[in-house]
């Protein structure tokens, strides 16, 4: 909070209606001062509060409410929309994969040759139940279903809104990698102000913690596995891959929460590095991991 003056050396009080939180809350937050004043007793002298316990409780009020805004306010920016759309995306395709197998071993008691997974779910939602039971069985699946096509316009979404929101990130990493790397990390400028080592392990907090019991080896690389530029990397050089590449999507996360813009240098130097890293399976060396 900063107790601030308007013009004249008056308290963020000055002028602002008993009743106007949203007048209150902007005045504290817009206010200054050269040098600290009993505003308390201020306040009270200009008869704006009738007491100094009075002007405490309107500070509280006012503090307080200037802090829901400023919390309502993050969670309506677009990079917490992207985090809040793949964790749906996740639960969605979680819960569709297991009422699946739910609806696979029910249905198969009733039925010929169902199957299993979403494909046999939707096969069996598209039954005409004869029964009670089978009544149950196809609803069942048929929720399965709206899950699964949630699933897919949740992706769709992500696919779509996550160029515009971290364009280096998106481009960089995918779209749904770039999104999970905004909501493994809480946001956008939290990711951005990560080092590269930390940004290597997201999504592999279990293994660190092993780790740092002393239960497990260090992991190499968590969530960011999913990537071709990883996975599709040989095993002796994935350490190297998932360095380079963590380093290069930290400078991608910094570049689309500072500058907002696409930056063409950071794409081709990974490419450049990670065609190095693989031209040793080939038979090339090279020493060092600089990313």
């Amino acid at each position: 909070m900063n107790d601030g003056t308007a013009p004249g050396s008056r308290g963020w009080f000055a002028d602002v209606e008993r009743e106007d939180r949203d007048g209150a809350a902007a005045s504290i937050a817009d206010g200054e001062a050269d040098t600290p004043r009993d505003w308390p007793m201020l306040a009270v002298d200009e008869g704006a509060v009738a007491s100094t316990e009075a002007y405490y409780e309107w500070l509280h009020e006012a503090t307080v409410h200037a802090t829901k805004g400023a919390v309502n306010a993050r969670e309506r920016a677009d990079d917490q929309q992207l985090k809040h759309a793949v964790r749906a995306m996740d639960d969605a395709a979680r819960t569709a994969n297991e009422l699946a197998e739910r609806v696979g071993e029910w249905a198969g008691a009733l039925f010929d040759d169902v199957g299993s997974g979403i494909d046999a779910a939707r096969a069996v939602a598209a039954r005409d139940p004869s029964d009670p039971t089978e009544e149950r069985v196809v609803a069942l699946a048929s929720q399965v279903v709206a899950l699964a096509d949630e699933r897919d316009e949740l992706r769709a979404y992500l696919e779509s809104h996550a160029p515009t929101v971290v364009p280096n990130l998106a481009e960089m990493a995918g779209p749904v990698l770039a999104s999970r790397l905004v909501a493994l990390a809480g946001g956008l400028e939290p990711l951005a102000k990560m080092p590269a080592g930390t940004v290597q392990v997201l999504g592999a907090e279990d293994a660190l913690f092993a780790h740092l019991r002393g239960h497990a080896p260090s992991p190499k690389h968590g969530v960011i596995f999913t990537h071709e530029f990883v996975r599709g990397t040989r095993r002796e050089d994935r350490g190297s891959a998932a360095r380079a590449f963590a380093a290069k999507l930290a400078l991608a996360a910094r570049a689309d929460h500072y500058a907002g813009e696409r930056r063409e240098r950071l794409h081709a130097d990974l490419a450049a590095r990670m065609e190095r890293i693989r031209s040793r399976a080939e038979g090339g060396s090279e020493g060092g991991d600089e990313a």
